[in-house]
């Protein structure tokens, strides 16, 4: 292997990435001093375009390293994310249609700017703004563990001595980068680099899982390998069957509420797109059935091992390409998963941005001009990524995918306030506000409690027979909406019967 060109091609190419970003500004130009513009692209992007901007929000590093790394790690349970995505395009046919058409009407940027008008609520705002915001941050930095994964990889076969303090900085550089152009163009330099990174994505997908099964003898040799191994658990024990089907159902629920899907669905120009990019969005899908099982393909190669042992179980998918393929290929493949991090990165940067600016600071803030508010949301995506790099420091890479787990425990108890709230006026912001707090406390003591209030390994409560493990995501949900529904039932009994009283004692 000469990793020399690795090296250069991987550069080559990112070097062409970051003109493409700088350049989006100029893609369907607009005036990027009005938040519309930057944030939402002027509700602009046509349905191919819509389609590849939100598969760069699936088609992450999420994909391409936290899953295979599960499955290598853990086993079977860790598929779940094949019929989740499945799920979620349903989810997202129902319900962004319509959030689209009512932003449209009344020109919201967020889904927030709804809530606070529904529920003419500034403050239940302000909460499900800041729970959004924070949701986003261990998705975030889900995507920097799998930048590190192939600078890791990379670099620490290209240089022999302080090869982690170099990815380090390399990190940090590419961020700087990220920023500088997300902060030039916005949401249109996402959505231009997001075609470049699913095209190699997806040559990378069809390349690897038809090369290496040949390479090493097939895929029931790497299952019969994992089954000799003490981490192998090729299928599912019927004790984990309730979390695994939690878990789908969760997960499908979750992903149209993180503020970045969101973000991405808004920028569409119309319900007809909408649709027509959302019903294309399943071949993702199938994209990540074939890489998921990268992670088994990874026990029939005992070059892969020993370089897994190496540099660990994070960087599973580098691994198995770097040893199975050309320099040049190597490179290009190393370069898809790279900007498979920068680019969710930036959509769910600019969300945050959107949302700490309009719905958090800008009620309170009256005299906030059109300008200042674009500029503040500008300078709070920079902030937001290298908050988000901080993570990489606090906790293992090991357990990347229970990042985002986290993240869908957090981002669900906006789901009354919301997706309910779409459909219907009947949630009163009183009890949507307590349903909230009690879902999330539960979920995420449930969570503590879980990991023995240890670091995270598991996102599964185990109980006792017959529901064995859930996802606490759902408990927490379900806590959530027991109190937002009866809460509001009660509250509108309790004023039907006191206007009842007013219209008697009026008469």
């Amino acid at each position: 292997m000469n990793n020399l060109e690795v090296f250069i091609v991987f550069i080559s190419l990112f070097v062409l990435f970051v003109a493409l970003g700088f350049s989006g500004s100029r893609f369907r130009k607009g005036d990027m001093s009005d938040l519309g513009e930057w944030a939402i692209a002027g509700r602009r992007l046509g349905g191919y375009l819509a389609w590849f901007l939100v598969g760069g929000d699936l088609y992450t590093a999420y994909t391409f390293i936290a899953i295979p790394n599960a499955l290598f790690v853990k086993g079977a349970i860790y598929f779940f994310a094949v019929p989740y995505v499945g799920i979620t395009f349903g989810v997202a046919m129902l319900t962004m249609p319509r959030l689209w058409k009512i932003a449209k009407e009344k020109n919201y940027v967020t889904a927030v700017d709804m809530v606070q008008d529904k529920f003419n609520s500034k403050s239940l705002a302000a909460l499900i703004a800041l729970t959004g915001i924070v949701a986003e941050l261990p998705y975030i930095a889900l995507q920097i563990y799998g930048m590190q994964a192939v600078l890791t990889v990379m670099i620490g076969q290209l240089v022999t001595v302080d090869a982690a303090t170099i990815t380090e900085i390399a990190l940090i550089i590419s961020f700087i980068i990220l920023a500088a152009f997300t902060f030039t163009s916005g949401l249109r330099g996402a959505a231009v680099t997001a075609v470049m990174k699913d095209v190699i994505i997806f040559v990378t997908v069809i390349v690897v899982i038809v090369v290496v099964p040949m390479a090493i003898g097939g895929f029931g040799h790497a299952f019969s390998s994992m089954k000799a191994l003490p981490t192998g658990n090729e299928t599912l024990a019927p004790l984990f069957l309730n979390g695994f089907i939690s878990l789908v159902i969760m997960s499908a629920l979750a992903l149209y509420l993180y503020p970045h899907a969101i973000n991405a669905v808004l920028g569409t120009s119309s319900t007809k797109r909408i649709r027509y990019s959302t019903a294309l969005l399943p071949i993702y899908g199938v994209g990540l059935a074939l890489l998921a099982l990268f992670g088994i393909l990874a026990y029939g190669s005992t070059s892969t091992l020993a370089m897994i042992s190496k540099y660990g179980p994070v960087t599973t998918v580098p691994s198995l390409i770097y040893n199975y393929f050309p320099s040049w290929f190597v490179g290009f493949a190393f370069l898809g998963i790279f900007i498979g991090g920068l680019v969710p990165a930036s959509i769910m940067a600019i969300s945050q941005a959107n949302l700490l600016t309009r719905n958090v600071i800008k009620p309170y803030k009256k005299n906030m001009t059109p300008q200042q508010e674009t500029r503040y949301a500008k300078y709070f995506s920079v902030i937001f990524k290298f908050i988000a790099l901080l993570f990489i420091f606090v906790i293992s890479a090991t357990y990347s995918l229970q990042l985002q787990l986290l993240g869908g425990v957090i981002v669900l108890q906006t789901l009354p306030a919301i997706f309910i709230a779409l459909f219907s006026n009947k949630l009163e912001k009183w009890s949507t506000g307590v349903g909230w707090a009690a879902g999330m406390f539960t979920g995420i003591y449930l969570l503590l409690a879980a990991n023995d209030f240890n670091s995270i390994t598991t996102v599964l409560f185990k109980f006792s027979t017959p529901l064995s493990f859930l996802y606490v995501g759902l408990i927490g949900l379900v806590v959530n909406l027991v109190i937002a529904v009866i809460g509001s039932l009660l509250v509108g009994a309790f004023r039907g019967t006191s206007s009842k009283k007013a219209a008697k004692v009026e008469q």
